[in-house]
């Protein structure tokens, strides 16, 4: 059990705000609390930007807090206005409810991917779709003032805006704080954290618990992940790298992570991995120390994927990562080769004892335009068949398939492609 979770994560850069930051440390000193994390299922993924919170759950559960992952099916019936400049399309019934599913799936695997941290997982929509408005008038309404509710930063920026703000996403504010309520009177929630974008609903949700129970709770915020303009990176904004492997592929995850700017390094360690500080120091040093063979950054990813997507398949990213950037095709894997064909183009082979002209092959996958540049690139020596030079023009055989169905094509150093046997029609 790690005693100090709090300065744990305020290393880690991950504590932008909180309520009060002392009572919340003696708070935590005490005991096991409970916490929660609520995410709207505006898309049926999420993304890494979300992917922060998470892992700040999953250290607090790794302390041996319990936690709450809350999947927001009725607050993402309206839509949060936080950081955004216009209001969100409605989703209909069925949608809501399939992203709902989705996303608390991969709220599970990052969380409590083996059950073992007694993690729980709520729908608000459970408590609130019965909800009558006399009721929610009666026992949310009257605890907040107007006057409250526009002196939040996220409203006010939007009642500035052209735009406007809606009545519904007005609302939203006090949907979210009557789910801290109902989370603290049903299982004894005494900390919500989230987003710096998500302050003002938060510390709302600590107002209606004060005010209804009398209890004092505590919100905890960290820092947004931006892009290179600083605008928030997220579902809708620009920030389109997914938790789910049908949006954003385990391979092009891994390479996401590789790509990280040396300048962003240290805070992506920090925020997206569980690795210790010293851990991430001596990342840092060895990466300072031979930048080329990036140590950091091969760390990262490999650590990154395996959380969202499990070990094996970060495995066979690194695999697929190592074909595509120079190594030995022939040493890979049937798995990692069958990344590699969902990444590049596919020449199909119909039928390789008919020995098909790599010629061929290299137009048929858009290597090339036409046969004839196609033979040029092979006279010169500039196109590679699963890692080796060819001399020249030569048809492909059955000795070429690698685990007996693909042949990785390369032509210069950097352009791929898969000649595959059996996948659709013929060369």
């Amino acid at each position: 059990m790690t005693t100090d979770v709090l300065a744990d994560l305020e290393a880690r850069g991950l504590v932008q705000i909180t309520t009060d930051r002392d009572a919340l440390a003696a708070r935590l000193a005490e005991g096991p609390l409970t916490a929660y994390l609520g995410l709207d299922p505006t898309a049926d993924s999420l993304h890494i930007g979300n992917l922060i919170g998470l892992l700040v759950l999953r250290r607090l559960a790794d302390a041996g807090h319990r936690v709450i992952g809350l999947a927001g099916g009725a607050t993402g019936l309206i839509g949060d206005p936080s950081g955004r400049s216009d209001e969100r399309n409605l989703l209909d019934d069925a949608t809501l409810a399939a992203n709902a599913a989705a996303i608390s799936a991969q709220i599970r695997r990052v969380v409590d991917p083996d059950g073992s941290r007694g993690a729980t997982f709520v729908d608000n929509r459970d408590w609130t779709e019965d909800l009558t408005v006399i009721d929610f008038l009666r026992d949310v309404g009257r605890h907040v003032t107007v006057n409250q509710m526009v002196a939040r930063e996220s409203v006010r920026a939007r009642l500035d805006s052209e735009h406007g703000l809606s009545f519904t996403e007005f609302s939203y504010m006090l949907l979210q704080a009557r789910d801290y309520l109902h989370l603290h009177q049903a299982q004894g929630c005494e900390l919500q954290v989230g987003g710096s974008d998500q302050w003002g609903n938060i510390v709302s949700g600590v107002d209606l618990v004060r005010r209804v129970t009398g209890h004092h709770v505590h919100a905890l915020c960290w820092p947004l992940l931006t892009g290179a303009d600083g605008a928030k990176l997220g579902k809708s904004t620009g920030g389109r790298v997914w938790l789910d492997a049908g949006r954003t592929s385990p391979y092009q995850l891994f390479q996401h992570f590789m790509q990280v700017d040396d300048a962003d390094l240290e805070r992506h360690l920090l925020w997206f991995t569980l690795l210790p500080g010293d851990e991430v120091a001596d990342l840092l040093a060895r990466h300072r120390a031979d930048p080329g063979a990036r140590p950091a950054h091969r760390r990262l990813a490999r650590e990154v994927t395996a959380l969202v997507h499990g070990a094996d398949a970060a495995r066979t990213a690194e695999e697929a990562t190592a074909v595509l950037f120079g190594g030995d095709p022939a040493t890979a894997s049937e798995a990692a080769l069958e990344v590699v064909a969902r990444e590049v183009p596919v020449a199909d082979v119909d039928d390789i004892a008919a020995g098909p002209p790599v010629s061929a092959l290299l137009v048929a996958s858009g290597l090339v335009r036409s046969t004839s540049e196609a033979r040029r690139a092979l006279d010169q020596g500039g196109v590679y068949v699963n890692g080796a030079r060819q001399e020249g023009d030569r048809p492909l055989t059955a000795d070429d398939l690698l685990h007996g169905a693909r042949a990785v094509l390369r032509r210069g150093k950097r352009a791929y492609a898969v000649a595959q046997v059996g996948r659709a029609g013929p060369v």
